[in-house]
């Protein structure tokens, strides 16, 4: 098949979070299966000065009522992926991807309805015709919008895929701020009553077919409660609905190999994961204890996370013999209370806010134990890194965490980690409080879980298997 992976960030070009890992390694894992992959990506400030590059072609122009857009389009490659990026420095040439670090830029409404419709002009000026365009999050969910619109005959035989990585994040704007859409009367039919469009909505609307990043999320979305306001769009749309878990890159997340640790280690020698261990305490102020048992935890700072219901309990949880070390950035009152705890607390609990690669994998190696009470996890990741490094996960049953840990009082013989249901405070509480248990008084049961974990995969040449799937499914049928 002929695709067309139209994204907002992708690994090793831009990235803010997750999306930009899908965004690299399916279509890799797709190209390595025989599939012809092209991404398309915003040629963002920051590779304009990494990669100075001509045109590949000559430059476009897109109209909208009286405006024009004229833009270029530049190429790289990523692992024998063509990567064609569109050059508009008016809103591309910027710090950061969507913010200035503190607020959101004022234009990203139209600064991704342009970029939208943009792609699929670069497959025409490259005259590569897809059998898939697949668009990824509300910053390209106009896509299939654009493709319904389209009156060239250019895309007669295109279906579109969007893929909702985190749907909380639907890109709600108000149309008269959008200049780019204003030439659009078809989209007053599809504003809110406040007269906002919210472009992820018209994704759901307009795409073939619409799949969460794991089964559990999909499920999550065709609920009440789980489906962000969004349940009555959902439900139209649930014949076209599915989910398919991310897979994990284990060329860059094996303890075995892991250029970012002090020790290696293996299911079969564990040795180095205690090295990494007293690396970690030593680097976080902690006391060197080879049995004090280790929590960790790298993520975003925001209620998503679980901290509404972490903070409450901290003081009560630092009452046990463990160490605790925390390690992101964001919202200033969750780190304000982090910051106050680990102070009051410093023989146990480090708090580092900050992020790079190295402390990530570090954490990752040197903890027993790893913490994602989130609030919803469409997929999640770290639990994945967290079980190939022998780490036990302590982890609520939503979303992805669900696909991913089993727990050990529903599977002993089969267990990766422990699950609580509830999203409260105490819940939290008592599933740390078993693991803490379990962990001391099942010491050989413990090793034996951590080796299980570590020989658990996911891959991304399973979740390709499974776009494939779900391409052919586009393919066949019609909206």
């Amino acid at each position: 098949m002929k695709i067309l992976f139209i994204v907002s960030e992708v690994e090793d070009l831009a990235k803010t979070g997750g999306l930009a890992d899908v965004a690299k390694s399916l279509p890799i894992a797709l190209t390595a299966m025989g599939h012809d992959v092209r991404i398309v990506k915003p040629w963002y400030k920051s590779l304009a000065e990494r990669y100075p590059r001509e045109d590949v072609c000559p430059q476009q122009t897109l109209y909208a009522g009286d405006r024009s857009y004229t833009f270029g389009i530049k190429q790289l490659e990523l692992e024998k992926v063509p990567v064609y990026c569109i050059d508009y420095p008016a809103y591309f040439h910027r710090d950061g991807l969507y913010s200035d670090g503190y607020h959101a830029y004022g234009d990203n409404a139209e600064r991704f309805a342009f970029f939208s419709d943009a792609a699929l002009q670069v497959a025409k000026a490259v005259n590569f015709q897809p059998d898939i365009v697949h668009c990824n999050d509300w910053h390209t969910a106009l896509v299939p919008y654009f493709l319904h619109q389209d009156t060239s005959g250019f895309f007669s035989r295109s279906r579109s895929v969007l893929t909702i990585h985190n749907g909380a994040f639907q890109g709600t704007h108000g149309l008269d701020d959008i200049p780019y859409l204003r030439q659009h009367p078809a989209l007053q039919e599809q504003k809110d009553y406040c007269g906002t469009l919210n472009f992820l909505k018209l994704g759901i609307r307009f795409a073939h077919k619409i799949n969460a990043v794991s089964p559990n999320y999909a499920y999550e979305l065709l609920t009440p409660l789980g489906s962000h306001n969004l349940y009555n769009e959902f439900q139209k749309r649930r014949l076209d609905v599915s989910g398919i878990l991310n897979g994990c890159d284990y060329r860059q997340w094996d303890p075995i190999s892991d250029v970012h640790l002090p020790a290696h280690y293996s299911p079969d020698d564990l040795a180095g994961k205690h090295i990494c261990k007293t690396t970690l305490q030593r680097e976080a102020g902690l006391p060197e204890n080879p049995n004090v048992p280790v929590l960790g935890m790298v993520c975003r700072l925001t209620e998503q996370k679980g901290f509404g219901y972490l903070l409450p309990i901290l003081e009560n949880l630092l009452q046990h013999n463990i160490q605790l070390v925390i390690v992101g950035t964001g919202d200033p009152s969750i780190s304000d209370a982090l910051r106050l705890c680990s102070e009051q607390h410093n023989d146990k609990f480090a708090f580092k806010q900050d992020f790079s690669i190295r402390l990530s994998h570090l954490v990752e190696a040197g903890c027993d134990f790893f913490l994602m009470p989130s609030l919803f996890e469409p997929c999640g990741l770290n639990q994945m890194y967290s079980l190939a490094y022998g780490t036990i996960p302590i982890v609520r049953a939503v979303g992805g965490l669900k696909d991913t840990v089993l727990d050990l009082g529903h599977a002993p013989d089969q267990a990766t980690g422990f699950v609580f249901e509830h999203p409260d405070a105490s819940a939290l509480l008592n599933c740390i409080r078993r693991a803490l248990l379990f962990y001391h008084e099942h010491p050989h049961e413990f090793i034996s879980m951590q080796k299980r974990a570590m020989t658990t995969r996911f891959t991304w040449h399973q979740a390709a298997l499974n776009y494939q799937q779900l391409y052919e499914l586009a393919v066949a049928g019609s909206i």
